[in-house]
C-alpha cells in the first residue's frame, strides 16, 4: 500500500475539491470514510473523485448520527469538511468539539474564501476565488477577456492539493506534539500561493499586468500552441536558447527575424510567421519531426487520445477501473506503491461501521433511530 497506509481520515461528504483531496489521501494509502448525507444516491462510477473509500449515511439532525460521527472522528488522524463558515458547528461537530473528543485530530476545512474575511460566509465557485487572487486575470490572449482555466486552478490546484498538503502537514507536526489543530485551506489563499512565480516576475519588472504580453502567457512566439494543417493543435515552448536553436532547426526557418528572440516587439510578427510553418503539416507529421527532440514540444491531445498515447500507457499514468478510464494516483514511490482501493461506492453503513469498531448492536440501534 502506500505511504499513507495506516492513516485514518473521515470525510463528510462535499463538492469538488473536498472528495477530490480525499481521493488524493485515498491513492496515497490512507483508510478513508465518507460520510454522506442519509438519503445520498450511489455515486456514478464515473465520478472518479469518489473512488478508493468505504462510506456511511447519517442523519445528523439526529443526535445519535453526531455521536456516531463523533465515535469515528475519535479514531481518526485527520477530518476533512468543505462547507460554509459555521455549518459543521451547527451541526455539533465543530473544531471545538472534535478536538475535545479528539486532541491529536488535524481539522481539515476546505473553502473558497476561508474561515474568516469579508467575503467568508458568500457563496462562490473556482472562477471567482481565482478572480480575486488575481490568477484568473493573468491567463488570456492579448486584447481578449480572461480565459477560465477550467477549474483547476481554484478547486484543485489551489484548494485539494492545498488541503491534502495542509492535512499531512498537521498529521506530521501532531505525531511530534500530540496536539491537533485546524487546516483553513482557501483557494483564494491556494491559487495565490500557485501565482508565486509570477508575482516574483512582476516584481523583477520581468512580467507585464497585461494579458497576452509575455513569455508564458501566449504573448511570445516561442511558447504557445499552433495549429496543425489538419486542424489539430501542437505545443511549442522553446524557451532556452539551446532549445529555440533546436525549434528553428526542426522547422527549417531561416528567416533572420528570428534571431531577435527576445525581442518583444517581434514578438507578433514572429508568431505570425511560426503560425503559417506550423499550418503546412499534420499534426502526425511534426510529431514525426520534433517528438523526443529538445524543441520542448508536444502534441495538444484531446480527453480521448491521452490515455492511449505510448508515453502514457509506458508510465501506466492512466488505468482502467469498473471500465472508467481515470488517472492512475501521482506522484509514484519507488517503495510504498499507491494505488486505488477501488471505485466509488454507495453507501454501507453495517461494514463501514463495523470496520471503524461499531458492534452490530450499535448499528441496529442507530438503524432504529432512523440515525443512518
Amino acid at each position: 500500500m502506500g505511504p499513507l497506509a495506516g492513516i485514518r481520515i473521515v470525510e463528510f461528504v462535499g463538492l469538488g475539491p473536498g472528495p477530490f483531496a480525499a481521493m488524493l489521501l485515498s491513492d496515497m494509502g490512507a483508510e478513508v470514510i465518507r460520510i454522506d448525507r442519509k438519503g445520498t444516491r450511489t455515486p456514478h462510477k464515473g465520478e472518479i473523485w469518489c473512488r478508493g473509500r468505504a462510506a456511511v449515511a447519517l442523519d445528523m439532525k439526529k443526535p445519535e448520527a453526531v455521536e456516531a460521527a463523533l465515535r469515528l472522528i475519535e479514531k481518526a488522524d485527520a477530518l476533512i469538511e468543505g462547507f460554509r463558515p459555521g455549518v459543521m458547528e451547527r451541526l455539533g461537530a465543530g473544531p471545538e468539539v472534535c478536538l475535545a473528543r479528539n486532541p491529536r485530530l488535524v481539522y481539515g476545512r476546505m473553502t473558497g474564501w476561508g474561515q474568516h474575511g469579508p467575503l467568508a460566509k458568500a457563496a462562490g465557485h473556482d472562477i471567482n476565488y481565482i478572480a480575486l487572487s488575481g490568477a484568473l486575470h493573468a491567463i488570456g490572449r492579448m486584447g481578449e477577456k480572461p480565459v477560465p482555466p477550467l477549474n483547476l486552478v481554484g478547486d484543485f490546484g489551489g484548494g485539494a492539493l492545498y488541503l491534502a498538503f495542509g492535512i499531512v502537514c498537521g498529521i506530521l507536526e501532531a505525531q511530534r506534539s500530540g496536539k491537533g489543530q485546524v487546516v483553513d485551506a482557501a483557494m483564494t489563499d491556494g491559487s495565490a500561493s500557485l501565482m508565486t512565480m509570477t508575482y516574483g516576475l512582476k516584481a523583477m519588472g520581468l512580467w507585464k499586468d497585461e494579458r497576452g504580453s509575455n513569455m508564458l502567457d501566449t504573448g511570445s512566439h516561442f511558447y504557445d500552441t499552433y495549429e496543425t494543417r489538419d486542424g489539430k493543435f501542437v505545443a511549442i515552448g522553446s524557451i532556452e536558447p539551446q532549445f529555440y536553436r533546436v525549434l528553428l532547426e526542426k522547422t527549417g526557418i531561416t528567416d533572420e527575424a528570428f534571431a531577435a528572440q527576445m525581442d518583444r516587439e517581434a514578438w507578433p510578427a514572429l508568431k505570425e510567421k511560426l503560425a503559417a510553418v506550423i499550418k503546412a503539416k499534420t499534426r502526425d507529421e511534426w510529431d514525426a519531426i520534433m517528438l523526443g527532440s529538445d524543441v520542448c514540444y508536444a502534441p495538444v491531445l484531446s480527453l480521448s487520445e491521452a490515455p492511449a498515447h505510448p508515453h502514457n500507457v509506458a508510465r501506466g499514468t492512466f488505468v482502467e477501473i469498473d471500465g472508467v478510464v481515470q488517472p492512475a494516483p501521482a506522484p509514484r514511490f519507488s517503495r510504498t506503491e499507491p494505488q486505488v482501493q477501488g471505485p466509488p461506492r454507495a453507501a454501507d453503513n453495517e461494514a463501514a461501521l463495523a470496520a471503524w469498531g461499531f458492534g452490530l448492536g450499535e448499528i441496529k440501534a442507530l438503524a432504529d433511530a432512523g440515525a443512518i
